[in-house]
């Protein structure tokens, strides 16, 4: 297991306070990272139906999956063997019965169906079939949307999960600096997508990397315009910009880091806009402390780049930790006008404000830590605009 049991325990208990809140008796976790969270399960299985089932009146939480992955559970979980229940494969992608069948069967069996039953609507791995046939199957049970709760739970970090973030940091900083290295004129772009995938797995001579919820982002030239593009198999050109914006991972904790590079000379727009930024985001990590909302930090970003006549529309950054494809966001705080969670030690946030214009854009981005008295970056490395001369 990734932490000790008594961790997990607290919190199996943190949630319950929540569920008790809410007036929620049984929780139905799909989510990936919050089943990881309460259990320590660690599959890729996520690509069928599973889930982890907290009962408010039980010690400890049950697994529920597919048989071929029920000794993943024993293997990576807290869990006695019995709160461990496998479905048989009969249920994968058919068309006469469902998983959720074997759920609903599975609670009316340990006298749950009669409950109020909490359930991750907004969710990924929670589908619209998955909720009309757990209705279906328990037509006594009032159902809840309990969407985020456990992600609420997550947002605090332990120490323990500070230390992961920190190694996976060091794996960042490792993949980032060996794909910069590679960029050059003539390079493939899939070559430095290669170079650092095989970075951020092996990680260092102490520990190694895990895969990544997002694999890394590699928009060059106009492409720089916008942020969520791969790579391809094209060559870099004198002239062009490339972001990188990738994660090391740790046990299934993320620390992303996002950088920017000039192949060549850079156009005076270019520096300009990497100037912005940069200013941005340093008048931000000097202002970060614990005890002001999260909004007051954009509130600093908005001002400071508005001097130089530069707006951004979206979210500056967003809690972020755990996590398994297709995101390593927490989905809860975001960086941005109108959210005003106040921050507290060791909540961790990747701040990211980058700046996309039509033809052109420039990314540079933190993973930070709230400390008791300000905010600390998990990675070391320069965020200006790295310039690589031709050779």
């Amino acid at each position: 297991m990734s932490f000790a049991t008594s961790e997990y325990k607290e919190r199996i208990r943190k949630t319950k306070e929540r569920m008790m809140q809410k007036g929620i008796d049984v929780l139905l976790i799909t989510d990936p990272a919050n089943i990881n969270y309460l259990s320590g399960y660690d599959g890729w299985s996520f690509y069928v139906h599973q889930m982890l089932v907290v009962i408010i009146d039980e010690e400890q939480p049950m697994w529920i999956g597919r048989g071929m992955d029920a000794n993943a559970a024993k293997v990576t979980t807290w869990l006695y063997r019995e709160n461990i229940i496998p479905y048989p494969d009969d249920y994968i992608h058919s068309d006469t019965k469902h998983p959720m069948d074997f759920v609903a069967g599975f609670l009316k069996q340990i006298g749950q169906e009669k409950r109020s039953i909490g359930v991750e609507m907004e969710n990924y791995y929670f589908t619209a079939k998955s909720y009309e046939q757990l209705k279906k199957g328990l037509p006594n049970a009032s159902f809840q949307d309990a969407t985020l709760l456990v992600n609420w739970v997550r947002l605090i970090k332990s120490d323990a999960e500070i230390e992961y973030m920190k190694r996976a940091a060091i794996i960042a900083e490792k993949a980032m600096q060996a794909g910069i290295e590679l960029i050059q004129e003539g390079i493939r772009e899939c070559d430095v997508a290669a170079k650092i995938f095989y970075t951020q797995i092996t990680g260092t001579e102490e520990f190694g990397g895990d895969y990544p919820a997002i694999v890394p982002l590699l928009p060059s030239g106009e492409k720089t315009s916008t942020p969520h593009l791969t790579w391809t198999d094209e060559r870099y050109k004198d002239g062009d910009a490339v972001i990188l914006e990738l994660a090391g991972c740790y046990k299934r904790y993320h620390s992303p880091l996002a950088r920017t590079v000039q192949i060549g000379k850079p156009k005076e727009e270019m520096e300009t806009l990497s100037r912005v930024a940069v200013e941005g985001i340093n008048a931000c990590l000097e202002m970060i402390r614990p005890g002001i909302a999260a909004e007051e930090i954009e509130e600093t970003w908005r001002k400071t780049i508005e001097k130089s006549g530069f707006v951004k529309e979206s979210r500056l950054g967003y809690s972020m930790g755990c996590n398994y494809p297709p995101d390593w966001g927490e989905h809860t705080v975001s960086i941005r006008k109108g959210d005003k969670t106040i921050l507290q030690p060791n909540m961790t946030f990747h701040l990211i404000p980058g700046l996309w214009l039509d033809k052109y854009g420039f990314e540079v981005s933190e993973s930070i830590r709230i400390t008791e008295t300000g905010c600390e970056t998990f990675a070391k490395l320069p965020r200006d605009l790295t310039l690589k001369e031709l050779v």
